[in-house]
């Protein structure tokens, strides 16, 4: 059963340095999914452990939030059906080595820190992700 949802999409640091924000746009629009919203900023360390609190307790906690804010980053609110499932689909495995031909981490990648671009995994996380960038 398929249902409209709302997701959040960054596309990080790494990807923004090398020009990379149209053509994940393109494939998301390609894939059926709407940008609602979208912007480019810079946030910083703070707002970055605030965004990532989640995993706060993980080994990588401050490797993330570094690099989340080490340049800017586009974020964006994308809508269609399944949008949360699909855009984890589109992104691919967390570690580019292990996505699947075709997804945005195998194509712009550079590392499991460097994987280009973020979504939200739940349906909850997603109402959150998207208040923390886009206050209505």
């Amino acid at each position: 059963m398929s249902s409209v949802e709302q997701t959040l999409s960054i596309i990080k640091p790494d990807a923004v340095e090398r020009n990379l924000a149209d053509k994940i746009q393109k494939k998301f629009i390609q894939e059926k999914l709407k940008i609602l919203k979208t912007k480019k900023i810079q946030i910083s360390k703070e707002e970055a452990s605030e965004f990532y609190k989640v995993h706060q307790t993980k080994p990588f906690f401050e490797r993330l939030c570094s690099y989340l804010s080490s340049g800017p980053i586009v974020v964006m609110v994308l809508e269609g059906n399944n949008a949360i499932a699909e855009n984890r689909r589109i992104m691919g495995a967390t570690d580019p080595n292990n996505a699947e031909e075709g997804t945005l981490r195998k194509l712009y990648g550079i590392s499991i820190d460097k994987n280009s671009v973020h979504g939200s995994d739940s349906v909850e996380n997603a109402k959150k992700e998207i208040s923390f960038f886009f206050k209505d």
